[in-house]
């Protein structure tokens, strides 16, 4: 496993309390949580799914924000692939803000370079051969399709940005892309922008990209990066949303699965939900280790869906 990071400066509607005794709010025993957490620095965040022989190579992308280090988002790089297995990021007071529109790109200058529109460009931490290029989507009659999407980073220019690197683009079908997908994130961005709903936001989003579950690989054509990128046949998106109440931290989740195919008209999002353990399962990925067993054996076995408004 590869660990990297930029600026590396230093359901039944379960409310599940615990003390405010750890620096994560958590306190309790925790037999999967993940180690060294000094090799990787946000190894233990909340939003972060257990780091295991499955893992690729992890890359933080890190912003300055009012003069401090924000985590953006998190993924776990697969290079024979070229497709993030996982993108992990959250919502809160912070990184929830509005304050940067993608329309302003056009003009910007931003990573040594004058845009003349969205600023698609390779993961500059990921050494040439081991990423994806734009020459990999060109005319594989597939969109770039963002995991942490553009409009879930608003809070600065520098977050919007990173959005925009190559290893949170997935090849998505046009009309899966938007407007299914779109759909459900926008939902997600709601919960996420409503400090009524959630103190933090944890989210983790990804396509499929194991053997049986790959529709079909695309690009391969820059002789520098001859490795094809993966289509994933399924997309998922994991949440657990923490709110203080009543005196102690609650907790909830729920997963969303979705088939990768034409949709048409966008179903009931109700359709793609399951818990988190049925997600789990699909995807053999553990979300949520970092949470204390008491929390997380409860709020992964089951979800309320009128808990979650809009759904």
């Amino acid at each position: 496993m590869k660990i990297n990071s930029i600026l590396f400066l230093s359901a039944i509607f379960l409310l599940i309390a615990c003390n405010d005794d750890t620096p994560d709010g958590t306190s309790g025993d925790n037999s999967n949580q993940n180690a060294n957490p000094t090799v990787i620095r946000n190894a233990r965040n909340l939003e972060m799914p257990r780091l295991d022989d499955q893992t690729g190579d992890i890359y933080s992308h890190y912003v300055t924000y009012r003069g401090e280090q924000v985590l953006n988002y998190t993924l776990d790089w697969h290079k024979e692939k070229k497709h993030s297995r996982w993108v992990a990021f959250v919502f809160t007071n912070t990184t929830s803000g509005t304050s940067w529109n993608r329309n302003n790109w056009k003009g910007t200058e931003w990573n040594g370079k004058v845009w003349e529109g969205d600023p698609f460009q390779p993961d500059p931490d990921i050494p040439a051969g081991e990423r994806n290029e734009l020459s990999d989507f060109s005319r594989s009659g597939y969109q770039r399709g963002h995991l942490c999407a553009s409009a879930d980073r608003l809070f600065s220019m520098d977050a919007n940005g990173q959005t925009f690197y190559l290893s949170n683009m997935s090849p998505q079908m046009g009309s899966f892309n938007s407007p299914n997908w779109s759909d459900l994130e926008t939902q997600v961005r709601n919960w996420g922008r409503n400090n009524n709903f959630r103190d933090t936001l944890f989210v983790v989003k990804g396509g499929t990209i194991r053997d049986d579950q790959i529709i079909e690989y695309i690009g391969g054509k820059d002789p520098s990066s001859p490795t094809k990128v993966a289509v994933p046949k399924y997309y998922f998106m994991a949440l657990l949303c923490k709110k203080y109440d009543g005196g102690q931290n609650t907790y909830k989740a729920i997963g969303f699965w979705v088939e990768h195919k034409r949709y048409g008209t966008t179903p009931s999002l109700r359709t793609w939900a399951v818990s988190i353990d049925e997600l789990e399962e699909k995807t053999g990925i553990d979300f949520f280790c970092n949470l204390p067993d008491r929390i997380e054996i409860p709020v992964e076995q089951t979800y309320n869906i009128e808990s979650w408004s809009g759904l």
